[in-house]
């Protein structure tokens, strides 16, 4: 700047200080995987709820503590049956682009989701709603059977099929935002491209650069516009977390959303306050495709399970503390109780090791005859720890296994295809009920990866939603998932909890069960 003449000076002080300001206001946050779509209809990972969050506003959205609020519905009603939920819109909601957001738009919105042409892999988490699931799986062609209707532009009704505890949580869940009917119909798939997308949330996406970020603004169409404390965020691709660390100390990043778990101990003596460990509504598991040998017998998923010292992994090789898993529900999950859990779960160690050594004999291997297994992983510095600790632990057993690992979107691409022999894998709840949990094995569902499929358990799984008595349906479920642990449907290995680093400078970040912290609540000290 000293190379500049004294006359543009104070011109180009002012240019800088604006910049400074304009980045000041802008939340740099790691985000880690890459975004396959900004469709809300199309994503399935927390990177991208993250970035979903922030642009799109459902009827009911979250806190700062993700307790439901209202969101674009002002209020609402529920019948004294439970099954009939009437909401109203708030006045003047608007798009992006300036055009009212209207009860049109939601029923458009939960009809292409459970249209079978759009083929919308979590279209089943808003299955509770009348039809919707006949509807998905073509039972019923005609998409104005499904229990959504707009009674006039500002009263949407919505009709279940069964009272449903959990259901306004659903509905924070970014299945249930609106779309633009208008910009859909006009742009078709495109409707999503930088430049024709529009949102109804406190922010708006401007950029979008795949594997590298995405950049939002300010929408200010939003009817909170005026209280946001935040400009804008960019969205960063980045997964490994050494590096995103060493950007994180470099004041690159505001926000780490994952670190690794290595680095902890040092984070605390030297970047104290910054890292944030807190219990979380997640299970981190290990996927077996049941429907190839050798893994469809049981015998070969029980052994592999039992071989994994849950013990030690949280303390030791993660070292933050996660605690080891034997049910497949997280204990204090909301209207259940104490969860199943596996027979074995009290047996020592060793004990554990002697009788998985027997159920692979039985089924044909051991050190004379390895059992040799592929496991995939997402590339991400703890997985790989985990990876490398359990085939360690699997060595013992006569099993020699090949670790393949992939980034995100592709990993999670080949385990919806089915593409896998043992994955890893992770579930964060979309809603406090057991329900969001145990739904993963059921027959059919795009996230079962490993195909277990077990017919008792799925009318179990539809009793239960049936059963408006909460005990007795807590009492269904875990009949359910007693059978999908003796099974071994999959492997559970810990329970989450959410791992951030978080600058002094960010004030409003409060830890929550779900680990959902959306822009709009933080703000920002220079």
């Amino acid at each position: 700047m000293n190379q500049f003449t004294k006359k543009f000076l104070a011109s180009a002080m002012l240019g800088t200080l604006l910049a400074f300001s304009a980045q000041a206001a802008t939340l740099n946050i790691h985000n880690g995987g890459d975004p396959q779509s900004l469709d809300p209809q199309k994503l399935s990972g927390d990177w991208e709820n993250r970035i979903a969050g922030d642009i799109f506003e459902g009827l009911v959205t979250e806190d700062a503590k993700d307790n439901p609020v209202p969101g674009q519905a002002e209020s609402w009603t529920i019948s004294p049956d439970g099954k009939i939920y009437t909401f109203k819109l708030r006045d003047g909601i608007k798009w992006s682009d300036g055009q009212p957001v209207t009860a049109g738009d939601f029923v458009f919105a939960f009809q292409r989701l459970v249209d079978p042409k759009n083929a919308a892999d979590y279209a089943y988490l808003q299955f509770t709603i009348k039809n919707a699931e006949k509807i998905n799986k073509g039972e019923i062609t005609d998409l104005n059977q499904l229990g959504v209707k707009a009674i006039d532009d500002k009263t949407l009704e919505i009709t279940l099929e069964n009272p449903t505890p959990y259901f306004l949580n659903a509905l924070m869940h970014y299945t249930a935002y609106p779309l633009p009917k208008h910009v859909v119909e006009a742009k078709g798939q495109d409707w999503v491209k930088i430049g024709n997308i529009v949102t109804n949330g406190p922010y708006k996406p401007v950029e979008w650069v795949p594997g590298s970020h995405v950049t939002t603004v300010k929408n200010d169409q939003w009817y909170g516009a005026k209280d946001l404390k935040i400009d804008g965020a960019k969205f960063f691709v980045l997964e490994d977390q050494e590096a995103a660390l060493k950007r994180y100390r470099a004041g690159e990043f505001d926000i780490l959303t994952d670190f690794p778990t290595d680095q902890y101990e040092w984070m605390k003596k030297n970047l104290p306050g910054q890292a944030h460990v807190a219990p979380f509504s997640g299970l981190y598991y290990y996927v077996i495709n049941s429907t190839k040998p050798p893994f469809a017998d049981k015998r070969v998923r029980q052994a592999l399970s039992m071989a994994i010292n849950r013990e030690v992994i949280g303390p030791q090789i993660l070292g933050t503390g996660e605690l080891p898993a034997y049910s497949w529900v997280p204990p204090g999950t909301a209207n259940y109780g104490e969860p199943a859990y596996v027979s074995w779960k009290d047996l020592p160690y060793k004990d554990k090791v002697e009788e998985a050594k027997k159920l692979l004999k039985e089924a044909g291997f051991g050190p004379d005859h390895p059992l040799t297994a592929e496991l995939k992983y997402n590339t991400n510095d703890n997985h790989k720890r985990i990876a490398v600790a359990i085939a360690s632990m699997w060595k013992p057993l006569g099993v020699n296994v090949e670790l393949v690992n992939a980034e995100t979107k592709v990993h999670y691409d080949q385990l919806q295809r089915g593409d896998v022999q043992i994955g890893r894998a992770g579930w964060l709840a979309d809603y406090n009920d057991p329900d969001n949990f145990l739904n993963l094995l059921v027959t059919g569902v795009q996230m079962n990866y490993g195909r277990w499929s077990n017919p008792e358990y799925d009318k179990l799984i539809k009793d239960g939603n049936a059963e408006t008595d909460l005990t007795k349906r807590a009492a269904i479920f875990k009949k359910a998932e007693q059978l999908a642990l003796d099974d071994s449907a999959a492997l559970p290995i810990y329970y989450y909890v959410s791992k951030n680093v978080v600058s002094p400078k960010i004030e409003g970040f409060v830890d929550n069960i779900q680990d959902i912290h959306r822009t709009r609540w933080l703000s920002m000290k220079e």
